[in-house]
């Protein structure tokens, strides 16, 4: 059963100071616990997944498919790794299931939609942009390198290419400078995105503050958010292996315990009130659309 956080109730939005939310210090314990909570959500509410994530096994597929059609192999793992850049923003409405569940209200799949009627969706979306466009770039620069390396040759095969990056010299300039430019997008991508999400879906942050509090967190507690870093990147790689199917549960595991990793790092404020929930809207039959359409049809006369 979800467990609401000693001194960490979801918060109507509420003025804060200049210095922003009050950060905690965690640690790795912390993590450990934030995956087991995760867990706990997806094996609850695992129908969501099918919903939210089946776009990235397809989109991981059709990405692959690609690569090896038009010969520019050495962008599979670029666009994997990739995942690890916007996989923030595409877990908005896991971190919307895991309050729900963590004020003890029903979640379904369905519930997950809800994070559209947020006041600060606008600002999420602005945030995920600059993650797509982290992303876009990442990509360019990966091929930048490999062209940088072997040139504008095309590879005739997976065994072709592997032999080039793993037994010469040119691969493993490619291998060393690769991972080191990927190391500073994902760096950059955990300082502004760590525990974006979470405050502007919680407190209904702007993005900025959202961005500014998570270079705040990342900052405070640099040794465990850099092993929460590697803990994304390993599930995420370890999701890709079979034909990226994996994804389907790393992610919504991953997204599930962001939102714990937040309610973790994030103070609330003091004499927060529980946000209550939307309030709720009935599906109508679409039989009644005309007279919803047209409600002075209904109306009888005095």
């Amino acid at each position: 059963m979800a467990t609401l956080y000693q001194g960490n109730v979801p918060t109507m939005a509420q003025p804060t100071d200049a210095a922003g939310p009050v950060i905690r210090t965690i640690q790795l314990s912390d993590l450990h616990d934030a995956l087991r909570r995760g867990w706990e959500d997806f094996k609850a509410v695992p129908s969501h997944a099918i919903i939210l994530c089946v776009i990235y096994p397809v989109l991981g597929l059709v990405l692959a498919r690609v690569v090896m059609g038009y010969s520019v192999l050495p962008l599979l793992f670029p666009l994997a790794a990739g995942f690890a850049l916007i996989g923030p923003f595409a877990a908005l409405g896991l971190y919307e299931l895991s309050s729900r569940r963590e004020r003890y209200e029903e979640a379904s799949a369905w519930d997950a939609m809800e994070v559209l009627r947020s006041p600060s969706f606008g600002a999420m979306l602005g945030l995920g942009t600059l993650l797509l466009a982290l992303f876009v770039t990442w990509v360019a620069t990966a091929q930048a390198i490999y062209v940088a390396a072997f040139g504008y040759e095309g590879v005739t095969g997976l065994s072709d290419f592997m032999t080039r990056v793993l037994t010469t010299q040119q691969g493993w300039w490619l291998i060393v400078v690769g991972c080191g430019v990927g190391f500073l997008f994902a760096l950059a991508a955990l300082c502004i995105s760590a525990v974006s999400f979470p405050l502007m879906l919680d407190r209904h942050a702007g993005a900025f503050e959202a961005m500014s509090t998570s270079l705040r967190v990342v900052a405070r507690n640099p040794v465990p958010m850099a092993a929460w870093g590697l803990i994304v990147a390993v599930l995420l790689a370890l999701g890709t292996i079979p034909a990226f199917l994996g994804l389907a549960v790393v992610i919504p595991l991953l997204g599930h315990a962001t939102w714990h990793l937040y309610r973790k790092v994030i103070v609330s404020e003091p004499g927060a009130r529980p946000v209550p929930p939307p309030p709720h809207r009935p599906r109508k039959p679409a039989a009644d659309f005309p007279a919803n359409l047209f409600p002075w049809r209904n109306r009888t006369d005095a």
